[in-house]
């Protein structure tokens, strides 16, 4: 009787936590970013609240992803597109070949994109993403604007009219 008590004492315990999380992971829209540290290919570290001030979008990735290949030369086109302004994107590649996975991709399609390694998946985790590529847009005062799951053509005009709006927004 005491192991029949424990077990629906644990299950409980495990139904309460599920549920007390669900819906209100830390990356929600609306609410503040969680900030990380994450080094880029050159092993230099970027923290997302040193960004502050900047729109960032924050796409998380892999190599091995076809939506996430589909997407890549959109992020690019937007990449460009966004030169000069109050704008940042990190393309967050959780691929466990790291570094040498993302340079190969990149090498040979011919892509540059300010990327941040991943490869243990601990920025992921705690952003609470469910797969790739899952995106988020996180405003000049470091709230969560909007959060995307699947690829997206970054480059449509309604993307870069959303992003440039909240640009604008003080």
């Amino acid at each position: 009787m005491r192991g029949l008590i424990a077990c629906l004492l644990l299950l409980a315990a495990v139904v309460a936590f599920g549920c007390s999380k669900k819906g209100d992971g830390p990356a929600v829209e609306g609410k503040p970013a969680p900030d990380f540290t994450l080094n880029d290919l050159s092993g230099k570290p970027v923290q997302l609240s040193s960004l502050k001030g900047k729109v960032v979008l924050v796409n998380f990735w892999a190599t091995w992803c076809p939506p996430c290949r589909e997407e890549v030369p959109s992020m690019v086109k937007l990449n460009q597109l966004m030169q000069g302004k109050n704008f940042q994107m990190l393309a967050i590649s959780i691929d466990e070949g790291g570094k040498e996975a993302v340079q190969d991709f990149f090498k040979q399609g011919g892509v540059t994109l300010p990327a941040l390694l991943d490869t243990d998946g601990k920025v992921a985790r705690l952003y609470g993403t469910t797969g790739v590529p899952e995106t988020f847009v996180v405003d000049a005062k470091g709230v969560i604007r909007q959060k995307v799951i699947g690829a997206v053509d970054w480059s449509a005009p309604e993307a870069v009219q959303f992003l440039e709006q909240v640009m604008q927004e003080k």
